[in-house]
C-alpha cells in the first residue's frame, strides 16, 4: 500500500462522511439578502430560508422573511460547493436590533441539513433550542457596533488557535442583537499554501484523493510530475527550481518542504481550516511511514503543534455559522512573497509549475472565499459564473482539459506569458507597470455597508504598481497602482452615503509598523535581500504609495479606522494629519490584530516589558503635495531649539504618529482551554519551573505597547461628544495558558495639532 493510500485509510470512509463536509459559513449580509457558503459530498440544490425570531424569545421562530436556492458547483466526484443567497419573499427586509435564524435544505425538503450537521459533531452549530444558526444586522447606533478582526491562522503555528474566542464572544451575548459581534473580517492568511506542516500535507493529499479520485499532473520545464509523487517534507528543491518560489531562500528551506501545489491540496487545506470532519482519530508517527529519525522528530513536533488547531474546529465551525464573515486575499493564501516585486513575478509566473501554483491557489480563493464576499460577482452571466464553468470543465476532465484551465486566467486576472521570453506580460499604468489582465478579470476588492458605517476592503496583492526598468525588478512596488487607487479607494471615498458616520478600511499590511521592523527592512533593501523579510510589503517602503494612501484618506474623511494584520502582533496607532491650507484635521487609527495562530519568539519578546527599554517614540512628519515627498522632523531634547534644514517651500501638511498604550489584562471566566502536558524528565521539569518563575510571570508579560501572543480582537465604539474607538484583544496568558484575558486599547478619534510651522 502506498503512503498516499495509507493517508486515505486513516480518513473516514466516504459513506461515513456527512452530506455537509464544511460549513455553513455565513458570509455577505445586508438588509435585503444574505449568503451562506457550504461544501457537500454530493451534488444538490440547496435552499436557504431566513426566519425572524420572536421579540423577547430568541429561541422561538416567527415568519420566514428571506429565501433563496442555488445548485452546487462540481469540483470533484465527491466535492461540491455552493454559496446560496436568500432574498425577500415579499417586501420585508431585515432590520437592526432583531435576531434572525436561517435553515438549509436539500432539494428534498425533508432533508434538514442543519439538523444533520448538529448530529455529527460535538457541538451544535446553534446557541438556541431551535438548533439553527443566528445573526443580526449592524446597529444604527455606533455605540453598539461590534466588529471582530484577526489574521494569520497557521495550523501548526506556535501557541493556541484563538479563533475559538469568536465562539465565546457570540455565546456570551447570543440573545442580545446589540452586544453580540455583527461582522468578522479575517484580514489575511486564512490558509497557508507554502509554510505547511508535513502531517497537514499528508492529510491534504489523502483528502484530495478521497474527494477528487485523481492526482493532478503538474507541469515542469521539460516534463511533468503527478502531485502525489511529491511527498510531504520533500518539496523545497522542486519549489525552488521548478516553481521559482522564494519561501525557501536565505536559509528558509523548511518553509517550502510541504508547499501546496495541486488544486486538490489547496481545496483540502480550506476544508481542514473550517471543519473537523476529516481530522482522523489517529495520525501515525513518522517512523511508521518510513521517515528518517530527523524527519520523524519534525513530524511529531508538527503533530503536537496542530493539536490546538484540530481540537477547536467544532467551536470555530459554530462561530463562523453565526456571524457574517468577510475575508481578503493575502500572500500565504497562495505562497509567501506572492507578487512581492517584479523579479518574483518574472521568475514564478515564467515557470510552468510556478504559474500553476498561482492558478490553483487563486482559483481556490475564488471558490472558497471570494464567492461569499461578493456573491453578486458570481451570478449567471458574470465573470465569476464563467470562471466556475471553466473550472468545472477542467476538474471534471481530471486535469486534461488544459484549454479550460488556461481560459480561467482571463477571469482570475493572471497575465499571459510572452511567447519569446516566457515572462509574464505587463501594461503601463501612469508611470508604473501592472500585471496585464483582461477586462473580464474578477476584482477582489469590495465594500461592505452597515446601517451607520462602511468598510472598504482593499486588494493590495494583485494590483501592485512595479517600477519600470530592468534594474528595478526588486525595488518595492506601490501596493496599489494609480488606477487601483482610483478604483479601490478614491471612488468609494467620494461616494459616501448620508447615513454613514464611521469609515473602516481593511488594509492587508500595516500603514505603521514597529521601528525595528522598518530598520530591518531598510537594511535588507540596501543589501538587495528583499525576499528574506518581505521587503516591499510595508506601505512606507514606497513613499509615493504611502503618501497617496494618506492623502486619499485624509482629504475625504475626518476619521478613518484601519483594520490590519500580517505582522504577528496586536497594537493600536493614531496618526493625526493637519492640512496647512484648510486648517482641517483628520485622524487615522490603525488597529492591528495578528496572529490568530502563529506566535513567534520575536513577537513574544516585544510583548513583554523588555520592549519598554526601546519604546516607540512619537514621530512628526512634514509633506508636500506636488512632489509627493515627506520629511521626518528630527527628535530634539527639550533644551534644544527645534530646527529643520529643508530647502523646500512651506509644507502642505504635517502629521503626528503616536503609539497607544495597552491597558492591563483582565481575566475572563470563559471555559478553560484544553492542554495536553507531555511527560517530562526531571531536567525538563526543573526548566519548566524556572521558566514559569522568571519568564511567564505576569509582571514581565504585561508589556505596554503590543500583544505578541496569538490573539483575536473586537472593535467597538464610544460615539458620544468625544468619539473613541476601543480594541479589545483576547489572548492566552503565559502565566495561565488554559485561561483567557483581554487587553484594551482606547483611542480618541478627535484631536488637535500644533499648528505652528517649525522652521
Amino acid at each position: 500500500m502506498s503512503k498516499l493510500n495509507l493517508a486515505v485509510r486513516y480518513l473516514p470512509e466516504l459513506d461515513q462522511l456527512p452530506l455537509i463536509i464544511a460549513g455553513p459559513i455565513l458570509c455577505h449580509v445586508q438588509s435585503d439578502e444574505i449568503t451562506v457558503w457550504l461544501a457537500l459530498k454530493k451534488p444538490d440544490t440547496v435552499t436557504l430560508k431566513v426566519y425572524e425570531t420572536q421579540e423577547g424569545n430568541c429561541s422561538a421562530l416567527s415568519r420566514m422573511v428571506l429565501q433563496g436556492r442555488r445548485e452546487t458547483i462540481a469540483l470533484g466526484k465527491n466535492l461540491y460547493v455552493v454559496a446560496v443567497t436568500a432574498v425577500p419573499v415579499a417586501d420585508t427586509i431585515l432590520t437592526p436590533g432583531r435576531l434572525y435564524a436561517y435553515d438549509l435544505h436539500c432539494q428534498d425538503e425533508d432533508q434538514d441539513l442543519i439538523g444533520a450537521i448538529n448530529g455529527q459533531q460535538q457541538y451544535s452549530i446553534s446557541y438556541f433550542s431551535h438548533q439553527l444558526p443566528t445573526f443580526c444586522l449592524p446597529p444604527q447606533d455606533l455605540n453598539y457596533l461590534r466588529i471582530v478582526h484577526g489574521s494569520c491562522r497557521k495550523p501548526h503555528g506556535g501557541g493556541k488557535d484563538t479563533l475559538s474566542c469568536l465562539d465565546h464572544l457570540i455565546q456570551d451575548a447570543a440573545s442580545d442583537a446589540n452586544q453580540r459581534p455583527h461582522q468578522v473580517f479575517l484580514t489575511g492568511d486564512q490558509i497557508y499554501g507554502d509554510d505547511v506542516a508535513d502531517p497537514m500535507l499528508w492529510l491534504c493529499q489523502g483528502i484530495s484523493q478521497l474527494l477528487f479520485g485523481w492526482s493532478e499532473e503538474l507541469p515542469l520545464q521539460c516534463s511533468s510530475i503527478v502531485s502525489d509523487e511529491l511527498p510531504p517534507g520533500q518539496r523545497s528543491e522542486i519549489a525552488r527550481i521548478e516553481a521559482g518560489m522564494t519561501a525557501m531562500l536565505h536559509g528558509k528551506q523548511d518553509k517550502a518542504k510541504s508547499h501546496l501545489f495541486s488544486f486538490g491540496e489547496y481545496a483540502a487545506a480550506y476544508l481542514l481550516a473550517w471543519s473537523s470532519v476529516f481530522v482522523p482519530q489517529i495520525i501515525p508517527d513518522g517512523a511508521s511511514l518510513g521517515k528518517s529519525r530527523q524527519q520523524t522528530k519534525v513530524w511529531q513536533k508538527e503533530i503536537q503543534d496542530l493539536q490546538s488547531f484540530f481540537q477547536d474546529l467544532s467551536t470555530v465551525r459554530r462561530a463562523l455559522a453565526n456571524v457574517p464573515v468577510y475575508t481578503i486575499c493575502d500572500d500565504h493564501d497562495i505562497s509567501d512573497d506572492w507578487y512581492l516585486n517584479r523579479e518574483w513575478c518574472d521568475r514564478v509566473l515564467g515557470k510552468p509549475l510556478g504559474k500553476r501554483v498561482v492558478q490553483n491557489g487563486l482559483l481556490a480563493y475564488a471558490l472558497f472565499q471570494a464567492w461569499g464576499n461578493t456573491p453578486e460577482r458570481f451570478v449567471a452571466g458574470t465573470s465569476g459564473a464563467k470562471l466556475f464553468e471553466l473550472a468545472t470543465r477542467w476538474l471534471q476532465s481530471k486535469g486534461q482539459d488544459l484549454a479550460a484551465k488556461a481560459e480561467c486566467d482571463r477571469y482570475l486576472g493572471i497575465p499571459a506569458n510572452n511567447s519569446t521570453t516566457a515572462a509574464p506580460q505587463y501594461q503601463q499604468d501612469q508611470g508604473v507597470l501592472v500585471l496585464a489582465r483582461e477586462q473580464e478579470a474578477i476584482p477582489w476588492h469590495y465594500q461592505v455597508w452597515g446601517t451607520s458605517h462602511e468598510v472598504i476592503v482593499l486588494d493590495t496583492r494583485t494590483w501592485r504598481g512595479y517600477p519600470t526598468g530592468s534594474e528595478c525588478k526588486i525595488d518595492p512596488p506601490m501596493l496599489l497602482s494609480p488606477s487601483a487607487f482610483e478604483q479601490q479607494l478614491a471612488i468609494p471615498l467620494a461616494n459616501k452615503p448620508a447615513n454613514i458616520e464611521a469609515t473602516l478600511v481593511v488594509l492587508p499590511t500595516n500603514l505603521v509598523a514597529l521601528g525595528i521592523i522598518d530598520r530591518i527592512q531598510q537594511y535588507e533593501l540596501s543589501r538587495n535581500r528583499v525576499f528574506s523579510n518581505d521587503v516591499g510589503d510595508a506601505w512606507n517602503i514606497n513613499e509615493t504609495a504611502f503618501i497617496t494612501l494618506l492623502l486619499n484618506l485624509c482629504q475625504k474623511r475626518d476619521r478613518v479606522i484601519i483594520l490590519s494584520g500580517d505582522i504577528h502582533y496586536s497594537c493600536a496607532v493614531r496618526l493625526v494629519h493637519w492640512n496647512h491650507d484648510t486648517y482641517e484635521t483628520s485622524v487615522i487609527v490603525q488597529l492591528t490584530s495578528s496572529a490568530i495562530k502563529n506566535s513567534e519568539l520575536a513577537t513574544r519578546i516585544v510583548h513583554t516589558k523588555l520592549k519598554s527599554l526601546l519604546p516607540e517614540s512619537t514621530e512628526r512628519w512634514l509633506g508636500w503635495n506636488k512632489s509627493l515627498k515627506q520629511v521626518k522632523l528630527p527628535q530634539s531634547k527639550w533644551w534644544q531649539k527645534k530646527s529643520l534644514n529643508q530647502k523646500n517651500s512651506a509644507p502642505d501638511w504635517q502629521y503626528r504618529i503616536e503609539w497607544i498604550k495597552r491597558q492591563p489584562a483582565k481575566s475572563l471566566s470563559w471555559r478553560q482551554a484544553r492542554k495536553t502536558e507531555p511527560k517530562l524528565n526531571l531536567v525538563d521539569q526543573i526548566f519548566n519551573w524556572l521558566t514559569r518563575i522568571f519568564w511567564r510571570n505576569r509582571w514581565l508579560q504585561e508589556g505596554s505597547e503590543v500583544i505578541g501572543r496569538n490573539n483575536l480582537s473586537l472593535v467597538r465604539f464610544c460615539w458620544s461628544k468625544n468619539k473613541t474607538v476601543i480594541q479589545e484583544t483576547y489572548w492566552h496568558p503565559p502565566w495561565k495558558e488554559t485561561g483567557m484575558v483581554k487587553s484594551s486599547y482606547e483611542v480618541f478619534l478627535d484631536d488637535k495639532v500644533d499648528r505652528r510651522f517649525i522652521s
